[in-house]
């Protein structure tokens, strides 16, 4: 027989159902109004049951949405997803491991599956050191973006930008604004502006 929304939506809420009992999951049913006597129907249920439930036309539930927690899902969901594409673009743009790990919490195996993945030639050992313009360059970058801020370090979604606006590495941008910020060295700038 061919599916319907309906027994779609009965089987998710029975296989939910099932699963908060088999957890014990109490508050869960009583949230759903899944009172003794439903539990004990539950306890009943054979495998089987859960397969003939496509054939129900109607569903058993009173569905309404939560909008406050819809639109904190839906807010999460984006925040991933543009966590997950800056991710994406950052690993592209040769960011470091110790980068990524800070910054967006990415373990190693996920660093080196990312950098296969967009094909990113792996990089040995440590980023040449900048050159004074670049530093300059950098420090000019840096100081307009952590102007009037607390926190001196960079935002993440701040080194693309950067990077672009300078030219210079993101390995680079990483470790210069890292030392500036964790061990106050701080650069001696020219002043011919």
């Amino acid at each position: 027989m061919r599916s319907n929304k309906e027994a779609e939506l009965t089987a998710a809420l029975f296989l939910y159902a099932v699963r908060c009992l088999a957890e014990g999951d109490q508050p869960a049913l009583r949230s759903l109004n899944f009172g003794p006597r439903e539990v004990e129907a539950l306890k009943d249920m054979q495998f089987s049951d859960l397969g003939r439930l496509d054939t129900l036309h109607s569903h058993c539930l009173t569905v309404t949405l939560d909008r406050e927690n819809f639109w904190a899902a839906i807010g999460r969901l984006r925040e991933w997803r543009v966590s997950g594409e800056l991710q994406k673009d950052m690993i592209a743009a040769d960011a470091s491991a110790e980068m990524m790990e800070e910054l967006f919490g990415t373990g190693a195996r996920e660093y080196v599956r990312l950098r296969r993945m967009f094909m990113v030639k792996t990089v040995q050992g440590r980023p040449p050191e900048p050159s004074e313009d670049e530093i300059q360059t950098l420090w000019e970058a840096w100081k307009a973006r952590t102007k009037g801020r607390d926190e001196q370090r960079l935002r993440r979604e701040e080194y693309l930008p950067i990077q672009d606006e300078t030219g210079i590495s993101l390995r680079t941008i990483w470790t210069q604004t890292r030392r500036w910020v964790d061990y106050g060295t701080v650069p001696t700038m020219r002043n011919d502006h």
